[in-house]
């Protein structure tokens, strides 16, 4: 699926599933203002719905830039299952799976996607970007404020 001139789509990961997936593409506005200025979204509020898929798209378009403008250049996907387990973001061939949460408190209820990712298939990173002050591990899982996931990332330290 080709990208266009407004904006990409992100195709489902869909390799040896054990799982049902949804297979059709998540679309991507080429720019998040673009996005909310055409919707009259208006200010958007922390800890809104809304604020989370900014939020997401935000993360997006960093991670796509990046697979573009390095020297991997990378595949990204999403992978999401009929029963609405979901992982915003699949690097390579699942070498990293990212979810982004908008929370300030990262728990065990956001990890269900990446934990279920893991059962399917061997990665090397699972990341969960939230807008957690510090860094920690659970479950073996990074949560890594989104700051410096995108330090870490543009410092090629996630794939």
């Amino acid at each position: 699926m080709e990208d266009t001139l407004i904006g990409r789509y992100l195709p489902s990961f869909q390799k040896k599933p054990n799982r049902r997936v949804i297979t059709a593409p998540k679309f991507y506005l080429f720019d998040v203002g673009i996005v909310n200025s055409l919707l009259n979204r208006g200010k958007i509020e922390p800890s809104t719905e809304l604020f989370g898929k900014t939020f997401e798209h935000f993360i997006y378009q960093e991670v796509h830039a990046h697979s573009r403008y390095s020297e991997n250049d990378y595949p990204v996907y999403y992978w999401r299952t009929a029963s609405q387990l979901e992982i915003d973001f699949v690097l390579g061939e699942h070498e990293v799976a990212i979810e982004v949460k908008a929370t300030e408190q990262a728990n065990a209820r956001h990890l269900k996607g990446l934990k279920a990712f893991a059962e399917e298939y061997e990665t090397k990173k699972r990341i969960l970007v939230s807008n957690d002050p510090l860094p920690r591990i659970v479950d073996n899982i990074l949560i890594l404020p989104w700051k410096v996931f995108l330090e870490r990332l543009w410092a090629g330290d996630i794939i």
